[in-house]
This record gives C-alpha cells, structure tokens and sequence, in this order.
C-alpha cells in the first residue's frame, strides 16, 4: 500500500475498548474510520460523536458496499475468533483485541487463513508500549541481569457488582472465558515475551466473592519453570475490594533485582542492577478509565500506527498472530491444572 493512501478501518463492537480503537482512528493522518458495527443501537452505544455508518453485525458490514481495508474486532471474547476468521474469509487485516480466541484451536484457525489469504492479524497487547515494559525488554534482551533467577508477577484488581452486571457477557464461560483472559492476559504476554515459554504449572484456585456473578475463579496461584531457565509465580485476583490494588513483576536475576509495580505495572519501583545507571523513562500513559473501574495503560494510540505501519511495508506487528496464540495456549494450560484440581476435589 503506497504511503500517501489512508488504510480505511472498520471497527466491530462500540463499547468502551471499541470506541476507544474508533478514536484513535480518527487521530491518525494516515487512517480513516469507515463504520462502527454493534448490535446495540448508536446512542445506546454512546457512540453519536462518530460520524460513520452504524451497522447492526460482521455479516452486515461485510456485505456492505463500503471499501475498508482493516476489521477492528472489539467484541465480547467469545466472539473473536469467529469474527476474525468471517473478516479474514473476505481478505481484510484484523485488528484483534485479547485475547485472540479462547482456545489454541480457535487461534490456529486464524493464523491459517490469514496465511492462506496473505492478510495480516495484529493482535492487542498494548502493554507492551508502556516506557517501563519497553525498558525492562530492552535490558532482558542486552543480558543486563544475566541468568533469571525468579519471576513474580502479582495482579490484584477489583471487579465486583459494578462490572458484572446481571444479563452482561462478562463473567460467563461462553463469552468471557475466565479471569486470565480478561482481566491479566496483558500481563502474562509480558511475562511471555520477556522470559519465554513455561512448564511445569501447578496451582491453586478459589472464588472468594464472585460466586453469584461468574463462572469461574476469581483468585489463583500460578508455579512454574520458565523453559529458558528460572522459576516463576502468577499471584492474581479480581478479589480486591474497592478498587485496583496493583499489577507488578518482581525479577530476580544473577547481577541485580528489578521491580516494575504501580497499579498497572507502570512504575519502576526498583532497579537494583550492579554497574547500571537507570535511565530516566517516558512518562506512562493513565489508565483506560471505564467509570467505576479501570483498566490497563491507554496506549492503543501505539496500537492502531502499528497497524498501519504493518500494512504499509514499514514495521512489523507489535504484537503478531503467533504471540497472541501463544498467550491464549499459556492461559489454556494453567486452566487445564485448575480443571484437574476441580475433578479431584469432586
């Protein structure tokens, strides 16, 4: 695609994260938002300040006379892997919000047609541009902690009656697929993409105060072996009352320690590596903020450039189908323990 051709977007589902790809959209000079697609109407969706055609599902949009390169998949979970395959089928790109699907299957379905039709899946893990996570990639990968020792990745948020509203797809196992999927998918791609593949998982899991409002646990403990060499832990909860309480990885490694912490692991708390001066980073962006509730960092930004970068021959996806898969396969597995240690608890 030539660089002075706008790539058209068209974004399906207009709730907070839609929206959020829809302005980002707008704010770019080389992009131009085509449609928004839900099945709620416009002003349910809040969504009035969008001046472009609101069509009610995927199949109507795909249907439709109008020209978009790009398919914005921003629906419930359990939709998006259905609806990256129905984009992908009609030769567009997709733009895929995590997680890419809810099981390894559903993902490899997406990777094989978008290489069958020669079409590209970039896919959400906008976490990845905070100034901390690039820092801390950047010394993982130059070996400036040498040998990993131990990884501790804590992710105690709150979600409550607010969140899980009576009727909603959030909380169910259909359409939400579990905690790790939702809330701290993020934060296991880091891990992934810092330190690698894990084996070895064993766990423990509760529902402390999510019993009448979802389908699964809402707590968990997480060991593992990293394949690269090192242990690590996944602490997470959505537990916490009240508000979020923080998101933070605790590296410890042959020359140093590191603590990245805040309440969406966007502060550096501790950097003690010998012979290394910190540098001083980029102010983080604030959290999505939905109201009662917040999310991770505000960078899709980053996300919708990287995207049109990767159409236009100039960088490759942030974040590709590949990766997206792997983070869905790691999450599968730590599910497959918590399912083996519900039948023998039985």
């Amino acid at each position: 695609m030539s660089n002075n051709v706008k790539v058209k977007f068209a974004v399906v589902g207009a709730g907070h994260i839609g929206k959020r790809h829809a302005e980002m959209i707008l704010r770019e000079p080389e992009a131009e938002l085509v449609a928004l697609v839900d099945c709620r109407s416009k002003t349910e969706c809040d969504a009035e300040k969008f001046d472009v055609p609101f069509l009610s599902s995927i199949e109507e949009l795909l249907e439709s006379d109008l020209e978009f390169d790009v398919v914005n998949v921003c629906t419930p979970n359990g939709l998006h892997a259905s609806q990256s395959l129905k984009a992908l089928e009609q030769k567009k790109h997709v733009v895929c919000e995590k997680p890419m699907g809810l099981s390894k299957d559903s993902c490899e379905k997406i990777i094989f047609k978008a290489l069958q039709v020669s079409r590209q899946v970039f896919c959400v893990m906008q976490n990845r541009y905070s100034p901390p996570s690039e820092w801390i990639q950047s010394i993982i990968t130059d070996g400036v902690l040498g040998d990993i020792y131990m990884v501790q990745l804590n992710c105690y948020w709150n979600r409550d009656d607010r969140y899980y509203k009576k009727g909603g797809w959030k909380g169910t196992k259909d359409m939400d697929g579990g905690t790790l999927y939702t809330q701290f998918s993020h934060f296991i791609d880091i891990m992934y993409w810092l330190f690698g593949d894990i084996d070895n998982i064993q766990g423990k899991f509760k529902d402390f105060n999510h019993k009448n409002t979802t389908d699964f646990e809402d707590s968990g403990f997480v060991s593992f072996d990293f394949i690269n060499g090192g242990m690590g832990s996944l602490n997470y909860s959505t537990a916490v009352s009240n508000q979020n309480l923080e998101s933070s990885m605790t590296i410890i490694g042959e020359n140093g320690s590191v603590k990245i912490g805040g309440q969406y692991m966007n502060e550096v708390e501790i950097c003690n590596i010998k012979g290394y001066d910190m540098p001083k980073l980029k102010e983080s962006n604030p959290a999505n903020d939905y109201g009662p509730y917040k999310g991770s960092a505000a960078n899709h930004n980053y996300v919708i450039s990287n995207v049109i970068d990767g159409i236009k021959g100039r960088k490759s996806p942030t974040t590709n189908a590949l990766e997206g898969l792997k983070v869905v396969e790691i999450i599968e597995r730590i599910y497959k323990v918590r399912n083996e240690n519900q039948k023998r608890d039985e």
